[in-house]
């Protein structure tokens, strides 16, 4: 078995490459197609699913690399000729699925590693390198756009993968050549060939196949990142203190991992005395369910297990601002899907002059507000959810 390559024949190393790549891919292909139409409504159901795409993932970074890998060996080395010369169109369409296969091999696992890498959550990535990327941020824009990219990618990739299967079929029983058997291990009887010379029409076609498929996925609206049908439109309220900045964020630990998201769109009605001791004020809270993004959970927190904003499309706290010593806390009832429990929130305030800014977290249990049922461990999903509020807000002068 030869190791070196010449203009007739592949090297064990290539060959290595070839088989390699093949193996990987008919195992991850599958993968992400079960673990995609597989359920998560259990523990268990949802233990299965992330690790099928765990073990996705992992198949995918490490295809990237070999890819790399196949890409540098193969720009080194003599690519053997193509038996059949004479057949300009054949050997044309040959060589676009050979730059399809290697573009996508590299395109499609880097893809979704960004999105993996700009969201949060879920699945982990089964290796010693961390989850992110350098480079990438924590974007849901980002991460569904990469994901889209990821989807119609693959596809190009699946085609190109049949065509080349077809295409070596072809030659094999067909046309009774040595294509397929040279890739082969052991020495075949292939005949001497010249050297491989490429023309820019396959790369060009590749490119522009990538182009059209891309281009065509925005033109169906693929890329439109438009928000839920479930997102309450919140109106606008009147308030003695104006809220100005601020951000509501929750954080839950799943498997193991932490996962902050952040509500987009809510309403503080703030009535307050600086200068009070004992019940300084009040506040009611209103927060637009829908508008949350969890990262890779976004759409799971959303559904009938979890907040169910479809029936339940906003929460409610509704308070009394106490002033004790210095210290200050937000006495009141939180109603998640109609369920109204006692809350208190502790928070830190400055105060100048007319703008005010305080910080508060607590830790509430999703059991509490029956959400999450499903997940009746902490297998999966932590029962402790930690809330982090922030708010500046400037006193009306009326």
């Amino acid at each position: 078995m030869p190791a070196a390559q010449t203009a007739s024949y592949y090297g064990t190393v290539t060959k290595t490459f070839h088989w390699l790549t093949a193996l990987l891919m008919l195992t991850v292909i599958p993968l992400g197609i079960v673990a995609n139409q597989l359920p998560y409504e259990t523990n268990e159901q949802l233990a299965f699913k992330a690790q099928l795409f765990s073990i996705h993932k992992t198949l995918g970074v490490v295809i990237f690399v070999v890819a790399l890998a196949r890409i540098a060996w193969a720009l080194t080395r003599r690519k053997p000729g193509h038996l059949h010369p004479d057949r300009k169109a054949e050997t044309t369409l040959a060589d676009t699925v050979h730059w399809l296969l290697y573009a996508s091999l590299v395109a499609v696992p880097l893809t979704g590693w960004i999105h993996h890498a700009a969201t949060s959550g879920f699945a982990p990535i089964l290796l010693p390198i961390g989850q992110s990327l350098p480079l990438v941020p924590k974007s849901e824009a980002l991460s569904e756009t990469f994901a889209t990219l990821h989807w119609i990618w693959s596809k190009i990739m699946v085609a190109a993968i049949l065509l080349h299967v077809a295409g070596a079929l072809k030659h094999h029983f067909v046309d009774k050549d040595a294509t397929l058997r040279r890739m082969w291990f052991g020495k075949a009887d292939s005949p001497v060939t010249l050297p491989h010379h490429g023309n820019l029409i396959a790369p060009v076609a590749a490119f522009a196949i990538f182009g059209l498929a891309t281009g065509a996925g925005a033109a169906a609206g693929l890329f439109s990142h438009e928000a839920r049908s479930t997102t309450a439109t919140l109106a606008q309220v009147s308030s003695e203190w104006a809220v100005t900045d601020g951000a509501i964020e929750i954080t839950v630990t799943q498997l193991g991992s932490p996962v902050t998201g952040r509500f987009a769109d809510w309403t503080a009605a703030i009535s307050f005395d600086p200068d009070a001791t004992g019940t300084a004020g009040d506040v009611t809270t209103t927060v637009s369910i829908g508008s949350l993004t969890l990262g890779s959970v976004t759409n799971q927190a959303m559904g009938a297990d979890f907040f169910n904003a479809d029936a339940f499309p906003t929460a409610v706290f509704d308070a009394t601002i106490i002033e004790d010593t210095g210290a200050y806390r937000a006495e009141g009832t939180l109603t998640i899907k109609d369920n109204s429990l006692p809350v208190t929130l502790p928070f830190d305030l400055t105060i100048d002059g007319d703008t005010a800014k305080m910080r508060g977290t607590v830790t509430l249990d999703r059991r509490d507000f029956t959400i999450g049922q499903s997940m009746d461990d902490e297998t999966n999903l932590a029962f402790g959810v930690a809330v982090d509020i922030t708010v500046t807000a400037t006193r009306s002068q009326n």
